[in-house]
């Protein structure tokens, strides 16, 4: 019978979170799809982000992206990323969870967004990714809108 590993938990308690720096992530956009593109819809994300991780796998993190409809947008969030396998050495298959605020979405295209307040509103962002030794990828899906691909090296 065939056994595959499977991750195991942090050797330290995940709550509270420390104040530790174990790496950080530095990362971009490299495809976007909207579920139901509309001709005013942008592909073109230009995300760039930094994310610090502690030894727990909580995360900080910041963005700068393009919205769907070319409007300057920032992400500014906590989170936590969860393991699910290890199929080598140097490569984990995670999953990760992110939420905090999203500032951006004005004018017409505020209601874009719910709870969107002075253009600024709550945002929560489920991902699935994979870790190869420095090199990151996730797919993330952004509510019923689409989904982008990011990469990323720690460092």
């Amino acid at each position: 019978m065939l056994s595959l590993p499977v991750c195991q938990a942090a050797q330290h308690p995940s709550w509270p979170p420390r104040l530790e720096l174990d790496h950080a992530l530095l990362q971009t956009s490299l495809v976007t799809r909207h579920f139901d593109s509309q001709p005013d819809h942008n592909d073109r994300q230009e995300l760039i982000g930094l994310e610090l991780h502690n030894p727990q796998r909580w995360l900080v993190g910041a963005a700068r992206f393009l919205t769907s409809f070319d409007q300057e947008a920032f992400y500014l969030y906590g989170g936590r990323e969860f393991p699910l396998w290890h199929p080598s050495d140097n490569v984990t298959v995670r999953a990760k969870l992110t939420a905090g605020l999203l500032h951006g979405y004005r004018g017409e295209y505020q209601d874009n967004i719910p709870f969107n307040r002075y253009g600024t509103a709550p945002a929560a962002l489920p991902s699935v990714g994979l870790q190869w030794g420095r090199v990151e990828v996730d797919l993330v899906v952004f509510g019923t809108a689409g989904a982008m691909i990011i990469g990323g090296i720690r460092f």
